[in-house]
């Protein structure tokens, strides 16, 4: 009977670490695509088409006449994972603390975007780096995607 409970016991405490294995190996490709996409986007923000890239991204857009505007969050979520890639996270969240500032209507989006940079964070630097460029930009919420992330 004790070989049976330990058998049970066992098989219980593999069950939340495969769980977690296979929702990591479903989600990673993802993450990883998402990563190498943003890596060659570059946001036009001056408004002036003749300073614009054109990159692959663009090229696919041009193509789509229908296409739905991006929103503002969306854009300067985008823009701010490159930066956070090209520079690091403390640059990332200066720049989203002014967007916010300057556009008072990103405010309530500004804890998801800070939660993205931490995850980016930690997946660019690993945990502690990642940890040691937290500031209070919208609340706490760059250190919880660091959590998140980590955990």
């Amino acid at each position: 009977m004790k070989h049976s409970t330990t058998q049970q016991t066992r098989r219980g405490h593999r069950g939340p670490a495969r769980q977690l294995g296979r929702t990591l190996a479903l989600v990673l490709p993802v993450v990883l695509v998402l990563s190498g996409t943003l890596a060659v986007t570059r946001v036009n923000w001056s408004g002036n088409p003749s300073d614009s890239v054109l990159t692959a991204t663009d090229v696919s857009a041009a193509g789509a006449k229908n296409a739905a505007p991006r929103a503002p969050q969306d854009v300067l979520r985008d823009q701010l994972l490159t930066e956070l890639q090209e520079k690091d996270p403390g640059v990332a969240l200066t720049h989203l603390q002014e967007a916010v500032d300057d556009r008072p209507s990103l405010g309530r989006h500004c804890a998801s975007i800070a939660r993205a940079l931490g995850r980016a964070a930690v997946r660019a630097y690993g945990p502690t780096r990642a940890q040691s460029f937290s500031r209070p930009v919208c609340d706490t919420a760059f250190a919880s995607g660091v959590a998140a992330a980590h955990s």
